[in-house]
């Protein structure tokens, strides 16, 4: 039986999720999160323990955090790793194992080997440069800059102030998609560029009056300043309905973003470019 100290854990601080790795636990840390959100925030804490090269590195690093609870999920692509950790989870760790079975299935499937290389999904490639390029691309189209740039978007939204124009940019750029965004209000004019792309890549973003109004309110709130109509009802109505207007005029898909994740609304545009979407407001 692996010897336990007492949990490690401080008052208030949350019992210990270990994430374990022989590259850099971004995946576990990922899978950590989705987990520890079905819970009450507080109750669970991640803490991440990288770049586990030897079996002696692993046995002393899970003995020197095995607190009360003694929590580890791993993901080690090194084979002698995967087999120390699971031994010390026959000694008494309660360890989950979140990339060996995966990579197991494939092989025993289609008989391809693994590499077995760890880190393999941080590779610098070609994707990976593609994205940076793309987040570059995001920074510098957004809020309606560099309009005469829009025919190289892949994407572009427009939608009125605060119904998430930038952060669904930025999370299609990190997809590697290249977007940009054009706001839309009262008296401001579309630049010209908005009407000589194809509809198919443009995306108008609608929310409604109620979830705006509080959205605006708050960010005056935390800018601590005051802008006229910015959140009273009537513009806000009267915002909605011109920017529903443009939409039409332009022949583009309108998304959704009330009450939704960013993730939602982005998988609503990307599968619409691959063709699974028709109109619809």
């Amino acid at each position: 039986m692996l010897p336990v100290d007492p949990d490690m854990t401080g008052p208030g601080e949350g019992i210990s999720v270990h994430v374990l790795s022989d590259s850099l636990g971004e995946t576990g840390e990922m899978v950590a999160r989705a987990v520890i959100s079905q819970y009450e925030s507080g109750e669970f804490r991640i803490e991440l323990l990288p770049r586990i090269t030897t079996r002696d590195q692993l046995r002393a690093e899970v003995r020197s955090h095995c607190g009360s609870y003694c929590i580890f999920l791993y993901t080690l692509v090194d084979e002698s790793l995967r087999a120390e950790m699971e031994l010390l989870c026959e000694e008494g760790v309660n360890g989950i194992d979140l990339l060996g079975p995966s990579v197991s299935l494939l092989e025993r499937v289609t008989g391809k080997r693994p590499s077995g290389r760890a880190g393999a999904v941080h590779d610098i490639d070609r994707d990976y440069f593609d994205r940076i390029a793309a987040m570059e691309f995001a920074v510098s189209h957004d809020d309606g800059r560099n309009a005469h740039e829009l025919v190289d978007a892949d994407v572009v939204l427009i939608g009125v102030s605060r119904s998430s124009k930038t952060p669904l940019c930025m999370y299609l750029a990190y997809k590697g998609i290249r977007a940009a965004n054009v706001p839309t209000a009262p008296g401001m004019d579309p630049p010209k560029e908005l009407f000589e792309l194809d509809p198919r890549r443009v995306f108008g973003l609608m929310t409604n009056a109620e979830l705006l109004i509080d959205i605006r309110q708050e960010r005056m709130r935390e800018m601590r300043t005051f802008v006229p109509r910015y959140a009273e009802r009537e513009a806000v109505e009267e915002e909605l309905s011109e920017a529903r207007a443009l939409m039409r005029k332009i022949g583009c898909l309108v998304i959704r973003t009330d009450n939704r994740a960013i993730e939602e609304a982005a998988q609503d545009i990307i599968r619409h470019m691959e063709g699974g979407l028709t109109t619809k407001d």
